[in-house]
């Protein structure tokens, strides 16, 4: 379903009510796909390096985009290896806005992973992909190339990213591009409404998952929304629980609550995610990530949803989060 005026005016205002409010920890990284946490918080300039070759190609014809990832050159390689499996995660990030830059909300059309290329900083992948995609969308795709490191453990580092807004570009013709790797940027996909309550008596973590607002392209099938939440102390997962299955809609009601036995030297340093999938209930194994919500308490910083909870024990507090992935 195709998001009309009024609800994509309606995220614009959220948008700008909550912009002033979030904090860093609120952003988030794609857990649900196995990057670690850790790698995109801490990623700096100086540790991005090497550039990503790839080629475009809009076929008019078939009304269909083609993308194809050729090689990758100069990668970072880890200190106690001196070595690097890359391989590429490529989405297309359809905006739900022609101007992009007053509402920043986007839909992940299509997402694809290359091969992997082990122990090589120059890595040559030759993967094609293409989707079907109507002439006059292409100017709202850009298409995101994430570069990472394959770890055994599911832990698979950041190594950088390459992006190309399609609205600039003549692909007529297949149009080959290298661009240097940059720090990975979050895109916004949605927003929910989340409530946290905590009972310290009982040591108990009640995060409800109310409301969960996306949008969805035109040509997405009939799918359906679920939230996991996590709970994270020292980069250790102690437990996760996951809401119901929910039809999607513009705003897709849960009003579904999630208790946690949380002892009190793990309440003051731990993180909640909250990382929300959809899938396709006509199809197994369809299970997509759209995005993740962080909310992080530590030595350094804390969010303002979590200071609000603390501040007011046994009573629940509900803001709206944006989602990012």
């Amino acid at each position: 379903m195709r998001p009309d005026t009024h609800s994509v005016h309606q995220m614009e205002v959220h948008y700008e009510e909550l912009s002033h409010r979030v904090s860093p920890g609120t952003s988030c990284t794609n857990l649900g796909s196995s990057l670690d946490l850790d790698s995109m918080a801490d990623l700096e300039e100086e540790h991005i390096q090497g550039s990503l070759r790839f080629s475009l190609f809009y076929d008019q014809l078939q009304s269909r985009l083609v993308v194809t990832v050729l090689d990758a050159q100069d990668l970072a390689v880890r200190d106690f290896s001196h070595s690097v499996d890359p391989f590429v995660w490529v989405r297309l990030m359809w905006a739900a806005r022609e101007d992009a830059e007053q509402c920043p909300l986007h839909s992940v059309l299509d997402e694809w992973q290359t091969r992997l290329v082990k122990k090589s900083s120059c890595p040559v992948f030759g993967d094609q992909f293409s989707c079907s995609l109507a002439e006059e969308e292409v100017s709202r795709v850009t298409v995101r190339f994430e570069v990472r490191d394959f770890d055994k453990y599911s832990r698979h580092g950041i190594l950088g990213e390459a992006r190309v807004p399609l609205n600039s570009l003549k692909m007529s013709y297949p149009l080959e591009l290298r661009q240097d790797l940059q720090v990975p940027k979050k895109d916004m996909v949605g927003e929910a409404l989340l409530s946290l309550k905590y009972l310290p008596t009982s040591q108990r973590l009640e995060v409800g998952v109310l409301k969960i607002r996306t949008v969805c392209h035109s040509n997405k099938t009939e799918r359906a929304l679920y939230a996991r939440i996590s709970i994270i102390c020292n980069q250790c997962k102690l437990r996760h629980q996951r809401t119901t299955q929910k039809m999607c809609w513009e705003v897709t009601v849960f009003n579904e609550v999630l208790t946690f036995l949380l002892p009190d030297q793990h309440i003051r340093e731990c993180s909640i995610i909250v990382s929300v999938f959809e899938l396709q209930p006509s199809k197994k194994s369809s299970k997509r990530l759209i995005g993740n919500i962080h909310l992080k308490k530590d030595k350094t910083s804390e969010n303002p949803h979590w200071e609000l909870m603390m501040q007011s024990l046994r009573q629940p507090i509900a803001e709206w989060h944006f989602i990012f992935i």
